[in-house]
């Protein structure tokens, strides 16, 4: 068994796992991951087939177009992993599938709190059996209601959004507190230098170094913001303190 140093691990299982894990070695998941805040790994379904060819996918039961990934090589791998890296315990896990719940910030915490791992399965082809998920999946989830290739690329967003609130994989909690979907207000305008650009200017408030008032309008943009792009997200927020009352009343005002 490997023991568990790191903060958080997820295992993918793919059958694509060298531009999976390049992308998930990268940058800031890439840094945290040689600090052991992370170990993000991901597992050829291949290497886990009984089949001499190699082969992990054949034709549904039913009839239909396409293939489905077979339960027998899923479960191998899963298994595998479990022993591996968890002394054989059950590990928390998930399929990325269009019939899962939506995937969103909220989730993410969910996951970040609850557990220190994950198992991660990427569907191809028509999907997977049915029996492997009965048997060893914990839950679904969707990135949105479209539908792609693969689920590397929703395991890749899960990953980096779950992983990036570990401990010490950002520099401080702020980094991700104050970003939209943290409590459904979407994030205010960024800007940086030069001040003038293309006749556009950064507003005059950010200049100021007052750093009570720019938290005040960056609040107010959020408002904004959410209120014009996410109606739906603007109507679950409390605005019941004094202070939201009194930036709502400027917002009418258009008080700046």
């Amino acid at each position: 068994m490997t023991e568990m140093k790191y903060r958080y691990r997820v295992d993918i299982i793919t059958l694509f796992p060298e531009t999976t894990g390049d992308v998930l070695c990268e940058s800031i998941l890439g840094r945290a991951q040689e600090r052991d805040y992370l170990k993000i790994e991901c597992w050829q379904l291949r290497d886990f087939t009984t089949n001499k060819q190699n082969q992990v996918d054949d034709y549904p039961y039913g009839g239909g177009h396409g293939a489905v990934l077979q339960a027998d090589p899923l479960y191998r791998c899963w298994q595998h992993i479990c022993d591996e890296t968890n002394g054989g315990e059950r590990v928390h896990t998930i399929f990325m599938s269009p019939c899962g719940v939506t995937f969103n910030q909220q989730k993410a915490k969910e996951l970040v709190t609850n557990y220190n791992h994950l198992i991660l399965v990427c569907g191809h082809y028509e999907g997977i059996d049915q029996r492997f998920i009965d048997e060893c999946v914990d839950e679904e989830i969707s990135l949105g209601d479209f539908v792609l290739t693969g689920g590397e690329i929703a395991a890749m967003a899960v990953t980096d959004a779950v992983c990036r609130m570990v401990p010490g994989v950002l520099s401080d909690p702020e980094c991700y507190e104050n970003e939209s979907h943290w409590d459904n207000l979407l994030e205010y305008p960024q800007y940086s230098r030069p001040e003038v650009w293309h006749g556009r200017a950064v507003p005059k408030i950010l200049l100021s170094g007052h750093h009570a008032n720019v938290e005040k309008w960056r609040r107010k943009m959020s408002l904004v913001r959410t209120r014009e792009r996410r109606p739906d997200l603007y109507a679950k927020l409390d605005l019941s303190s004094k202070a939201d009352k009194k930036l709502l009343k400027e917002i009418s005002e258009n008080i700046w």
